[in-house]
This record gives structure tokens, sequence and C-alpha cells, in this order.
């Protein structure tokens, strides 16, 4: 590993100097680009999240698809998917936060996962079961795809589709997926957001291929490096949460780190772990951010630190009968200067044209009529950006009515 940079000993941050720090960490300390966006604005966001989370969940958007909206404002159709699965891709499929499209170079960072699942350690109990009940199954379905090229579980032979009892799976789907976790195959491309998979030396590129393999604890290094520069400022718990690293892994990794000087340990008022700070990390003074936030999104996925950070209590409600929902189904976060500063409950309906805010909530203590007017103006740009031609604002929620009024205006 490189000699760590030198940098002045910083002991202790303010909340808010924190928050800035992680705001611009995440993308958010610059004006979205004014020229049309291509590869390399996308390649930018990624450098600097190093991942974009995957989910089935389509009320609104697919998740992987909001970051780059939220950092970059609307950007060419097809570009993502192009960098994901074009003739010169940027991005692979793997476990990383969750299911996730990841910068190809970091895919040597993540064989030792691979490993990991091949002995069958690090995945879920029902597949380590399978894998181990069902070796040849497993085996014939890998010479399927060997000999048939990229195909779906759908697609796999009769044998692979006889139906199995784990998460309501065919046997056939399981078999993949533990093939796609040892990293044997992976995704080549995806058709309705199904998952096409192919041998992994027929996807990823020579050049990826031929790098070296890290040790496991060079690679856990590395996760945990990429993750403080994501994340600007951080705890263990912050760091480790990024990639899913376990306990025991993040704090040995962390504590190597620090030692090298690679992450510098810092106070932050108000937390009650002890904090690292990425010495590159940008200590913006203002952070003129205007952006909605998927669930998904890196700044509030660990609600816990989202909570640390901004105040602000946030849960999917997916999951959770309506009549108990508070917020609303699909909620979005707003983000409003350095401050989450209200929800809003979004639906596309694609069939009738329209945005639907199924309700909208602000925060306590912000203005609602400066919130609405700066909301009004990205959700006018997410409905165009969608092909939506209007904005319908439900009467629901403490923000809904000045929302209702911002929105007439700029009709």
């Amino acid at each position: 590993m490189p000699a760590a940079p030198e940098h002045k000993p910083v002991t202790r941050l303010t909340a808010n100097a924190a928050r800035r720090i992680a705001l611009a960490a995440q993308g958010f300390g610059e004006a979205r680009p004014s020229a049309t966006i291509n590869a390399g604005h996308a390649g930018r966001v990624l450098d600097r999240l190093s991942l974009l989370q995957i989910d089935s969940v389509n009320v609104l958007a697919r998740a992987h698809t909001l970051p780059f909206f939220s950092r970059l404002g609307p950007y060419p159709d097809g570009l993502l998917e192009r960098l994901a699965y074009g003739r010169k891709r940027r991005l692979f499929e793997y476990w990383a936060h969750e299911a996730s499209m990841i910068p190809l170079a970091h895919q040597p960072l993540f064989r030792w996962r691979m490993a990991r699942a091949e002995r069958g350690e690090g995945i879920y109990k029902g597949l380590a079961k399978f894998a181990r009940e069902r070796r040849d199954f497993i085996e014939a379905v890998y010479r399927e795809i060997a000999e048939a090229g990229p195909i779906s579980a759908g697609e796999l032979s009769e044998g692979g589709k006889a139906a199995g009892g784990w998460w309501g799976w065919s046997d056939g789907k399981i078999a993949l997926e533990f093939l796609f976790w040892t990293g044997r195959i992976t995704t080549a491309t995806r058709r309705s957001f199904t998952r096409i998979y192919d041998l992994s030396e027929r996807v990823l590129p020579d050049e990826i291929q031929a790098l070296p393999t890290p040790t496991v604890e060079e690679a856990q290094r590395g996760l945990l490096m990429l993750a403080a520069k994501a994340l600007g400022v951080a705890t263990e718990p912050d760091l480790r949460d990024y990639f899913r690293l376990t306990p025991a892994d993040s704090k040995a990794r962390l504590a190597e780190l620090v030692e090298e000087g690679a992450l510098l340990p810092v106070e932050v008022a108000g937390w009650k772990q002890p904090a690292y700070l990425h010495p590159e990390a940008r200590r913006a003074r203002r952070i003129a951010a205007q952006a909605l936030l998927v669930p998904f999104d890196p700044l509030v996925w660990y609600r816990e630190r989202a909570e640390r950070l901004f105040d602000f209590h946030y849960r999917i409600e997916i999951y959770t009968p309506e009549a108990k929902r508070v917020h609303g189904y699909y909620v979005l976060p707003f983000l409003l200067g350095d401050r989450l500063v209200g929800r809003v409950d979004l639906k596309a309906d694609r069939a009738g044209g329209s945005l639907l805010v199924q309700a909208a909530h602000a925060e306590p203590g912000v203005r609602h009529e400066e919130v609405a007017e700066a909301l009004a103006e990205e959700l006018a740009q997410l409905a165009h950006w969608l092909g939506l031609e209007r904005i319908a604002v439900a009467p629901r929620g403490d923000l809904s009515s000045s929302l209702a009024s911002a929105v007439a205006k700029i009709a």
C-alpha cells in the first residue's frame, strides 16, 4: 500500500462541518453540469460513490438510476445501461452494499468474497446448504450456460425449472445465484430488469481479469478506503456498512489504516462514536444542493447515519401496512442546501402521464413556501426526465398545500 499522505492532525469537527464534508464527498458540493450529461460526468459520480445499489421497486424509477439524477440532473436515456452492459462497459454487478453496480476496476477487491462464497461462507444459509447438497446440479447449470451462452433463470432446461422451496425460487435460480456469488458467472445484460447470466470470463474485459488478486486484508482495506472517500467522515459502523463487511474484519482493517495514517481519527461534536476522516475529504464552507434522494441513495441508506448527520428519522414504509404508514409508500427525502428539509411520496403514473405526489411533509422549523418552491422545481425536472407531462399533488401532508401552489405557478 502506498505511503500515507502528509496531513495536519485534526482532532475535532463541529456537527455542521461534518455534515458539509459528508455532502461534498457524495458530490453535492458543486453545481450540476450546465452541459449535456455524458459518460465523463457519470464516471466522476461513480468515482465518488463506488457503487449504485440495485432494487426491483419501480413505482417511480429503478433505484440505481436516481443517484445520477440527484447529482447531475436530467441525463440521457440509456447512458447508465451503456455503462453497465454496453460494448465498452465500465460496471459489473455483484454483492457490495446489496446487489450493486460497481466500477470494473474494483472487481479484484471482491474476489475474496467470491472465494468465501465458494466455501459456503458469507452467503445465506439456505444458499450454502443448497450448494453442499446439490453440487452436481449446480455444475450442470454452469455447463448449460457455458454451452448455451447468455441465459436467464427462466430459460434454463426443464431440470433447471424444477420448483424449489428457498425464497420461492426455482432450483435453477438458486444454482445461478450461488454461481453469481462465487463470481463464476455474472450479469451479461438485463431484459425488462431480468438478469441474464453468462460466464464471467466472457463478460469481464481481459484487462480486468488480468489484474492481480489482492490478499483478503488488502482488499478489505481497499474497500474501507473507498467507503471513506464516499462518506468523507464516518464512524466504523458507517464504513463497515458501505460494503457490508463483518465487524471483525472492519475493525481489524480500520486499525491498520489508522496506524498507517491512511485515515485520520477525529471527534465530531454530538457523535457518540469515534469518527475517521479521509485525508482528501473536502471541507466545504457552504453547500447549495437541491436534490431528491431515492431511499437507496448512499447519502441516506444507513438510517442511523442519516439521523446523526441531519437529525432526520427515515424509514422506508413499503412493507408497512398502508394504515400504519406515516409518510407514504415510496418516500424520497428532499435535500436543500445542507439540510434534509422535507419528504415526498412519489409515484410515476406512466399510463396517465403524471408524476403523482401522494404526500408531502416538511421537516420541523423549515419555511414551507421556500421549500415548496425549490421542491416544485426539482419535481418538474424529474417529471420531464421521466417523460411525464404533469405533476399532481394530493392534499396529504403539511407541505402539500404550499407545494400544490408552487407547482401551479410553474405548470
